[in-house]
């Protein structure tokens, strides 16, 4: 899932270069989307192996 937001976020950075705005937009906010629902589930699975441990 990391992979998949930089992946977007290399999408974004070169069409901001290249002056698609729109299409840089969309790209950068489904990397952001992406990037935030990575962290809430590594939260989760550090969490959960956490508690599996004790």
């Amino acid at each position: 899932m990391l992979y998949y937001a930089l992946i977007f976020l290399v999408i974004a950075i070169i069409a901001g270069v290249l002056g698609f705005g729109g299409i840089a937009g969309a790209s950068a906010g489904i990397a952001q989307v992406l990037f935030f629902l990575f962290l809430v589930l590594l939260v989760i699975s550090l969490v959960a192996g956490f508690i599996r441990r004790t």
